[in-house]
């Protein structure tokens, strides 16, 4: 409470002087409530308190080349889904800082990645749960023309409980170097190639205190990248290495990890494409080698793989990144057929077509059962790039938007997603691969200068198989689905939604429910009010191939923002 009141003075101090033109001083408030209700037909419980809120307030203060601030976090109890180690009210984040033009140093709480972030990325998801800050200092330097320094010295935000932070039990250090090469170089300012190039180094230290083995207290992680731009094209890719770093996740064995993304792509006018290529191997890399799930990560591997937004292709069989190994690799092309031409028509008709494909690492040599104690500590190699034959996911997907006047306009998609569930686990009601075909139709009608109306329908079918037991193909997992959504809004302040989320293919008669949702919503300036009651399928959240569990319910959310 009494960090709470003097985070309560400095904010009311730091007002008045914004007010006297003695600084300048803005933020937000954040705040979802929810009330649930008990629901048996989807296994949804109401909590002990009935009601759950979490809350947020965020103060940034800048004067001149100085700036504060801080975030108050509370959770009364936190919300279905969130960790359960947030709990009370409290400063979640604080930090002050100096920035010139050469030098911008931060003491306190601070988020910052390194290239793609494969080997250090601090970030926060809100939507997830999700906030590893680092606690500790950071310094930037920008010494000469085209050349950005970065260090960085602290410890990970690992939960919230009691209303403090609690950090993670490893210490975490970093540096990143980066040039570009154009800038640095006066002779190559009118070079018609673009080049960057940079370092990263992060280490990090956690006392060995296994009884069993003798484990690295310190642990490296390094790697290169490089980007080139050539007037429509562009070519980058970043090579990292992670020293050994026995943990829970790889069952303590001392093999080296690896992690290279590389990326091409080209656009002109209506074209663009966009390649990737993704391999990792034993790339889990926490600050406390213990914890597991999303806890404690300091890297953070991208997706090789678009992320989606319709309701039943994002929610149903949504791919989580594997720390300990894959090979991906993507394709995205979005094609605009010319404005005034046949098949355009008035206003062009983009077209996107996406691929992309996850297998698991090569993983070779079997040193677990041999005598050799370096076997047993290495138990396999692994080659950059080396696919195996299991597959974890495909994903094929074509979406067509076309505007056929100034008041009317339709997107058809279609997605074939192969999700192995063995590997990444949805549900518990299908072994092996699934396979789903979805097909999706949005509509949009704008009635006159202040009401429109917007809708969705989408259907989910998956491949039936065979069950040995009746000799006969039954559904796969939880069968099919269908999803409608209607949304009407009348410009600027209201908008009102209703969506049905139907599993009418389940295999048991008794579960094929409707999950209907109805949403209303205000927004006034910068106020944004948004109700929301029904019921919520149990499943995984997804953003970016992170992923939390989200528990069943039925019952009214609100959530209240507001920027100032």
């Amino acid at each position: 409470m009494k960090k709470f009141l003097l985070t309560l003075a400095v904010a009311c101090a730091t007002t008045a002087m914004a007010q006297n033109d003695m600084g300048n001083i803005t933020g937000n408030l954040e705040s979802t409530f929810q009330y649930l209700r008990n629901d048996p037909l989807i296994d949804a419980n109401q909590p002990p308190e009935k009601a759950l809120i979490n809350s947020y307030a965020n103060i940034f203060y800048t004067k001149g080349k100085f700036s504060a601030g801080a975030r108050v976090e509370s959770y009364l109890p936190r919300i279905q889904g969130y960790p359960d180690r947030f709990d009370g009210t409290g400063i979640g984040f604080r930090y002050i800082g100096y920035k010139t033009d050469f030098i911008d140093l931060t003491i306190g709480n601070f988020y910052e990645q390194f290239g793609s972030g494969m080997i250090f990325r601090s970030y926060e998801q809100r939507a997830l749960g999700y906030d590893n800050a680092m606690d500790g200092i950071r310094l930037k330097l920008n010494p000469y023309k085209g050349i950005r320094i970065k260090g960085f010295w602290g410890k990970q935000r690992l939960s919230f409980t009691d209303g403090r932070i609690i950090n993670s039990a490893g210490l975490v250090r970093g540096f990143d170097g980066e040039m570009h090469v154009n800038q640095t170089f006066e002779k190559l300012k009118d070079f018609p190639i673009d080049i960057m190039i940079g370092a990263q180094f992060v280490s990090k230290y956690q006392e060995d205190d296994n009884d069993q083995l003798i484990l690295p207290e310190n642990v490296g992680a390094y790697g290169g990248r490089i980007g080139l731009r050539y007037k429509g094209f562009y070519l980058n890719g970043e090579y990292n290495i992670k020293e050994n770093d026995p943990s829970s996740d790889n069952g303590y064995i001392y093999n080296n990890g690896h992690a290279a993304l590389i990326n091409f792509g080209y656009s002109r006018k209506g074209l663009g494409i966009v390649l990737s290529a993704k391999s990792t191997d034993n790339m889990s890399f926490r600050s406390d080698r213990t914890k597991d799930l999303q806890d404690a990560l300091i890297n953070f591997l991208p997706p090789t793989n678009k992320t989606h937004t319709y309701n039943l292709v994002a929610t149903l069989y949504p791919y989580a990144t594997q720390l300990l190994g894959e090979v991906g690799y993507q394709a995205d092309i979005i094609y605009t057929v010319p404005k005034k031409s046949k098949i355009g028509g008035k206003y062009g008709m983009p077209i996107n077509i996406n691929y992309s494909i996850i297998n698991g690492s090569v993983q070779s040599g079997d040193g677990v059962s041999g005598q050799d104690s370096t076997q047993r500590l290495r138990p396999y190699s692994n080659t950059p790039f080396a696919t195996s034959t299991s597959n974890y996911w495909h994903d094929f997907n074509v979406q067509i938007k076309r505007k056929f006047n100034k008041k009317f306009y339709a997107i058809g998609s279609y997605y074939n997603i192969l999700i192995n569930n063995d590997v990444i686990k949805v549900t518990d009601d299908a072994k092996g691969k699934i396979n789903s075909h979805i097909g999706v139709l949005e509509m949009g009608y704008k009635i006159n200068r202040k009401h429109s109306l917007r809708a969705e329908f989408q259907a989910l079918f998956v491949n039936d198989v065979y069950d040995k037991a009746t000799g006969q193909e039954v559904a796969q997992d939880k069968g099919n689905w269908a999803t409608a959504l209607i949304e009407y809004t009348i410009s600027p302040n209201w908008f009102v939604s209703v969506m049905d989320q139907y599993n009418y293919g389940n295999p048991t008669e008794a579960n094929r429910i409707h999950y209907i949702v109805g949403s209303v919503g205000y927004v006034k300036g910068a106020t944004r009010i948004m109700g929301t009651y029904g019921r919520q399928r149990a499943g995984l959240f997804c953003v970016g191939g992170v992923c939390r569990f989200v528990p069943a319910s039925n019952g009214l959310t609100v959530t209240l923002t507001q920027s100032f």
